[in-house]
């Protein structure tokens, strides 16, 4: 195990992080299989509830395929939440960017304010094309450049205007709706490559990141405001990092509980999860970067750092923010703020049993991060303190 790097890339400190869960529509995950119906209205209502109990600002909502679409899931959600912010899950080149333009701002409309937009390019061949996209890679994230630059405009612009470029062509667009907010629907991206840092880093709001050792952390935050410094930006994305929390009382009940986890991922009950998500891949090896990474990091040792643990990356083919921190909530609210030392803005964790422990980060994880940040905040100088994500 490494000595955390708990050097900062940046002289400023943030005083508070954004927490963002992830909810499903069915009660399952890596340690279960799915049972009953894919749509539970019941227990997507409870799922979402149970994370604006717990205090978090936000959850995503994913995109497959083959699940439920996103919007229409934020919506049923927005109806039955109050303050939760929904972070909608997005594959730009399926539809209009004028048309995803209308729609987020509707919907940002009806929960005045609570919608942002988390843009996927693709990195897997098989699952785009099963939604009709046979781009490769590099001209993905060429048309995903020109969609989010497009998508800014439309929120932005009260003035019919055209465009005509290599993916899209339009005359004299024109919305009367706008997003909630003069500044717009928030922009989170998500990526690995060079091709990610270099389109994320000129358009969005908040980059994401998978969690890797604090080093190879490091070197991506790095990569991601080089490419906004590149694309002309003042002020660099916030950054988003990623993790599977595994928490119990005691580090020895942590760690017997990681290991359960693991052996229900790989011989278990989760058998059936796990041969699901390799079935939609196209059950090959990962194509996209950033599962490449995790599992490049799990060859390197199981755990790093502080709390890292990579081997459910490993068991999982790292379909997914899969690597986990395991021990007391003591220890894994000191490894997340090892992250926040480097330059991670926000936190997004989700659990191997998604339910209890979203619950149970509320109760137990959330709140001492948010005290840490407090207390440096009360002690620190003034010229060293920054609001966390404060981007464009």
């Amino acid at each position: 195990m490494t000595t955390p790097n708990t050097t900062p890339v940046s002289p400023s400190t943030p005083t508070a992080v954004e927490f963002i869960g992830m909810i499903g529509t069915s009660d399952s995950s890596e340690t279960r299989p799915p049972t009953g119906p894919l749509i539970d209205a019941d227990y997507t209502t409870r799922f979402a509830r149970a994370h604006e109990d717990a205090g978090f600002d936000r959850i995503l909502i994913g995109y497959s395929s083959t699940r439920p679409d996103g919007a229409q899931v934020a919506a049923h959600v927005a109806a039955r939440t109050e303050r939760l912010g929904l972070l909608i899950a997005h594959r730009p080149g399926f539809i209009a960017p004028t048309l995803a333009a209308r729609s987020l701002a509707t919907l940002d409309q009806f929960t005045r304010g609570r919608i942002a937009v988390h843009t996927i390019t693709g990195g897997n061949d098989t699952e785009q094309r099963r939604d009709g996209d046979y781009l490769d890679k590099d001209e993905r994230y060429d048309r995903t450049d020109e969609y989010l630059g497009i998508l800014r405009r439309a929120w932005a612009s009260s003035e019919p205007f055209s465009h005509e470029g290599r993916h899209y062509r339009f005359e004299d667009y024109g919305s009367e709706v706008l997003p909630f907010r003069e500044a717009g629907v928030p922009i989170y991206f998500g990526g690995s490559s060079e091709a990610a840092y270099r389109v994320g880093g000129k358009h969005a709001d908040t980059f994401a990141l998978w969690g890797e050792p604090l080093a190879e952390t490091a070197e991506q935050i790095a990569s991601v405001r080089a490419a906004a410094t590149a694309a002309g930006r003042s002020e660099p994305p916030g950054i988003s990092v990623s993790f599977r929390p595994i928490l119990a009382p005691t580090e020895e009940l942590a760690w017997e509980r990681a290991h359960r986890i693991l052996d229900t991922i790989t011989s278990g009950a989760g058998r059936p999860f796990f041969e699901q998500a390799r079935h939609h891949n196209g059950n090959t090896s990962p194509q996209n970067a950033g599962s490449q990474r995790l599992l490049a990091a799990a060859a390197k040792a199981d755990l790093h750092d502080r709390a890292l643990w990579t081997p459910t990356a490993t068991a999982t083919g790292a379909g997914g923010n899969t690597t986990a921190l395991v021990g007391t909530p003591e220890t894994v609210a000191q490894a997340l703020l090892d992250y926040v030392d480097i330059g991670a803005t926000t936190l997004l964790i989700r659990g191997y049993d998604p339910l209890d422990d979203a619950i149970d980060y509320g109760r137990h994880l959330l709140p001492l991060v948010r005290q840490e940040l407090a207390h440096r905040k009360a002690t620190a100088p003034t010229s060293d303190l920054t609001p966390a994500g404060s981007v464009r």
